[in-house]
């Protein structure tokens, strides 16, 4: 039986949480098949500029095996995607070229590349009111133990106790199982964006009692 242990961040941490992100990129399910020709693709976006930029809000989930899980955070989104665009986004637009052709002939490696070079920075209204946002992954190991609402609810504690009032996540159109598990966190719709394995809905929750 593996011991599981919730703890803050560390810079070493990146391969394992990229890892996690890799098995989880597939709208919830394992990615692993469709980025074999760059498995890092995702985690350049959705886990290295939050170790980097908010170690405060950096959670890693380890057992025996290894990293097994993440939730992060950022305390005021705009202010973060500010630092992205100027400090992270350069180096991956320089060493990943944008995708020419018909994008419906890229990898998916190749289409998050075009990420890497046409970003999302959405931020669902009323921004006042949810300015921090939130990430989490967890393998299938360590799911349906209550390691997800627990890691959620300390990013969640600590974006409260610096003053935030809200906070918000996008959640893909096709990954209904998380989507419900927001929902029983208290998480409730801002906006649906696309359709489809394009589409995604921002959920917030406010953090102020």
């Amino acid at each position: 039986m593996s011991t599981f242990r919730i703890r803050d961040a560390q810079p070493s941490d990146e391969a394992g949480a990229y890892h996690v992100c890799l098995k989880t990129g597939n709208f919830g399910q394992d990615g692993e098949p469709f980025y074999r020709d760059d498995p890092a693709a995702l985690g350049r976006i959705f886990v290295g500029p939050y170790l980097a930029f908010e170690p405060e809000f950096s959670l890693i989930l380890e057992d025996d095996q290894g990293i097994c899980g993440y939730a992060l955070g950022a305390l005021e989104s705009r202010t973060f995607f500010d630092r992205y665009e100027r400090e992270w986004r350069p180096k991956l637009c320089a060493q990943f070229p944008d995708p020419v052709g018909d994008p419906s002939t890229w990898t998916r490696s190749q289409l998050v590349h075009s990420w890497y070079h046409h970003p999302d920075y959405t931020c669902p209204e009323p921004y006042a009111e949810y300015p921090s946002h939130l990430h989490i992954d967890l393998l299938d190991r360590a799911q349906g133990r209550g390691f997800g609402r627990t890691m959620l609810n300390q990013v969640m504690d600590r974006l409260r106790h610096r003053g935030s009032p809200g906070a918000h996540l996008g959640v893909s159109l096709m990954n209904v199982p998380a989507q419900g598990f927001y929902r029983k966190l208290g998480f409730q719709e801002l906006l649906r964006v696309g359709s489809g394995t394009d589409g995604c809905i921002y959920m917030g929750k406010h953090l102020r009692s």
